[in-house]
């Protein structure tokens, strides 16, 4: 439980995120996980991120702990309802999977299937709650579970960019006290928020906050997160600095590795966002000065 030490020992944490893929070869996804061995301490495996369909979230997090890596399972509630949402919790303690982000799911309308049903019976804090119970040995319906307690490190999401600031304290204090025991934000571009975040929310709650370094591509890749992912402000500067270089991958990873310096300063750690091109993030890691992980 490489991730809870790093937490409680308040070390510089580091996390990345793998997708799973879109078939039945888990090859590429722990290929890319692989490749962050000895550099992070945790792997998220998303699930079913922006409602499209995706293998088991839980399988690929089986997958990588049968490699050797430390898997963080992304939990959704758009999909499940309670008892399937009860269920995948035991399932993940019984597969040895220590560490789950619980959260409330993109709207089906954003994916490629939008006449898809969603059930969200439950959300992101009632989720938290659940995990609490469980890892207290209580059975959701009454008495205790027969097996004793699950031991289920429970994590949660927050925006520190929200446009509503009273909103956002209020969700965090909330996701806390149902049994969050940290927070790994969405892309954050303002280290003046992220301070705010931390000093003003976070900190008063002992709650440690893994900081979202999203990796970008190219100003075309940029306009259109912000154009299609809820929340997402990235800067115009940073887009014409990727307009203007010769190379805007290498652009790209020089940013990312600026954040990752900048965030270390304000937050317990980061949370390294690189979809389809996770090969890049050691890279990232070695310009922002990480060195790798003890043994």
């Amino acid at each position: 439980m490489r991730l809870q030490r790093a937490l409680a020992q308040k070390t510089f944490v580091i996390t990345a995120e793998v997708t799973p893929p879109r078939g039945g070869d888990a090859s590429r996804s722990l290929e890319a996980a692989a490749a962050l061995r000895g550099l992070v301490h945790a792997v998220n495996v998303t699930d079913g991120s922006r409602a499209v369909m995706r293998m088991s979230s839980l399988a690929v997090c089986r997958l990588l702990l049968e490699a050797g890596i430390e898997p963080v399972l992304q939990m959704t509630c758009r999909d499940r309802n309670r008892i399937a949402l009860q269920a995948d919790l035991l399932g993940a303690h019984a597969l040895g999977i220590p560490n789950v982000l619980c959260l409330t799911g993109d709207p089906v309308r954003a994916g490629d299937q939008p006449s898809s049903r969603p059930v969200n019976e439950l959300e992101s804090v009632r989720l938290l709650q659940l995990v609490e119970r469980c890892n207290a040995g209580l059975d959701p319906v009454k008495g205790l579970l027969p097996d004793g307690p699950t031991a289920l490190l429970a994590g949660a999401a927050a925006d520190p960019q929200s446009p509503s600031w009273s909103g956002l304290a209020s969700r965090v204090r909330r996701k806390h006290a149902a049994g969050a025991r940290f927070i790994q934000t969405q892309m954050v571009m303002d280290a003046t928020v992220l301070r705010r975040f931390v000093e003003e929310l976070t900190a008063p709650l002992d709650l440690p906050v893994l900081a979202g370094v999203f990796l970008l591509k190219s100003a075309r890749n940029a306009r259109f997160i912000n154009r299609v992912v809820p929340g997402a402000c990235i800067p115009e500067s940073l887009i014409e600095r990727l307009e203007g270089a010769a190379d805007p991958a290498a652009e790209g990873v020089s940013i990312a590795a600026e954040q990752v310096a900048t965030y270390r300063d304000i937050a317990q750690g980061v949370h390294l966002m690189a979809i389809k091109a996770e090969e890049r993030i050691p890279a990232i890691l070695k310009m922002a000065g990480c060195a790798p992980l003890q043994t």
